[in-house]
Parts: structure tokens; sequence; C-alpha cells
């Protein structure tokens, strides 16, 4: 991370061979993936990065570095708007490779080719390697995972729920994640839809996905057993 902050960045090969390597660990992994957190262990759940490479510095910081006894979730968006995104995927790729099962990494709306070519990825990545390191970003972003579940009772998504009630977490361990994202659907909304204050489904102002308000949210949360006395579900946690 010092050396990214001197413009320095990580050699080609090496940057694919640990591209290539967490693409591996991510293939085998369901698209809702549980997390299982000790008692005695904080667990750290971050929102958007969108390219604020010191941002993402500063919360070290704050927090600790990653490591086992320190884990942390980056719940989606780590790219495009800032202009330092290919610093942040390089730094958050490394503590992936580095401590696979106590870094997390969720996909968000900005993982996604048309996205990234509207707000900056794909001309940043470009502009500091080249077209092939582009497509591989763009192809290890559609291994993500949709979400995780905190100790079976929390759910973190980057977007929201359902146009639909009854949607249960073993369909979502099984969407076919390995692609561009539709523009609509159970992978469209998990990544694009938005919690709002008035109750029941609502057009979202975005144009994609939907607004949904908090008894959709409870029924969703009492169906699929999250929560109980503790009801929490977690969206995009914003620290920038």
């Amino acid at each position: 991370m010092e050396d990214l902050k001197k413009e320095k960045y990580i050699a080609k090969k090496y940057l694919l061979q640990i591209m290539s390597s967490i693409k591996d660990y991510y293939e085998k992994q369901l698209s809702l993936i549980d997390i299982d957190i000790p008692d005695d262990v904080e667990f750290n759940v971050c929102g958007d990065i969108h390219g604020q490479f010191y941002d993402l510095a500063n919360i070290f910081t704050l927090f600790g570095a990653p490591s086992e006894t320190n884990p942390f979730l980056f719940n989606g968006d780590f790219v495009d708007r800032g202009a330092f995104s290919v610093e942040v995927m390089t730094t958050l790729l490394c503590w992936k490779y580095l401590y696979p099962n106590h870094f997390h990494l969720t996909r968000g709306n900005h993982e996604a080719k048309s996205i990234n070519k509207m707000y900056g990825f794909e001309a940043e990545v470009k502009r500091k390697y080249d077209d092939e390191i582009y497509e591989c970003f763009a192809e290890l972003f559609c291994y993500l995972p949709l979400g995780h579940i905190l100790n079976k009772k929390v759910l973190v998504v980057h977007g929201g729920i359902f146009s639909q009630d009854g949607v249960t977490l073993d369909q979502l361990k099984k969407i076919d994640r390995f692609r561009e994202p539709p523009e609509k659907g159970e992978m469209c909304e998990i990544l694009w839809a938005d919690p709002c204050k008035q109750e029941g489904r609502h057009p979202s102002k975005r144009g994609v996905g939907l607004s949904f308000g908090p008894d959709v949210a409870k029924r969703f949360l009492d169906n699929n057993n999250l929560g109980k006395k503790n009801f929490l579900i977690i969206f995009s946690l914003y620290y920038i």
C-alpha cells in the first residue's frame, strides 16, 4: 500500500497471478457465502469505496489491518468515480490473497462492464495497465459472491431484496452469477434494490431494481429465520 501511494504498481504478471488465484477460490463458492464469527471477534463490514484509495487506507488505520483476528467484509462498489480504483482493487485482492478465509468481498452494482465504461474504471485500468488487465478484472467480478450470511443471522448484500415474496436463502446460494448482471430478476435486485421508509414495494429512482419498505424486509427476514430479536439486515455502509 505504501508503494501504491508512490504510484508504484504491481507488475502485470503478478497481478494476473493474484487475480487467477482469487478467481479459482471463488469458483468453488456458492453465490451466498456463510461466515462463522467467534464470539470474541469483532467483524468489520465496510461499504462503497468507489476508487478512494486514501479512504481505504484510513479505514485500516482506524480499525486495524486485516488479520485472522481482525476480519473484514467489503460490501461491493470498490471501483468507479474515484481516481484510484486500480489501487483499491490491488489492495483488496492482495488482502484476499493473504487471508482468504478472513477477508471477504461482495459484488456490487459497479462491478459490471456497462457501469465501468460509464463511470471510469475501464479507462483507468487501460491507462495504468492495458486491455488484458481490464478484461481480467471484468471476468473476476463475475466470480465474486452476491452476499454473505454472518452467523446464520445477518444478511449482507450490496443492494437489497426482491420484487416477490418467498425468495429463500437456498435459492440465492444457487444463483448463476458467473456473468454480467441482468436487467431484471434476483441477481439484478440483490445488486440494485434500495430500502425506503414507505411500506410495500415501489419503482426505483435508479430505473433498475426496486425500492422496498420495512414490511417487505421483515417478511423476508422472518421467512428465512434471519435476525430474530436482534433483527438486522445490512446494506451498503458508507464511510465516504
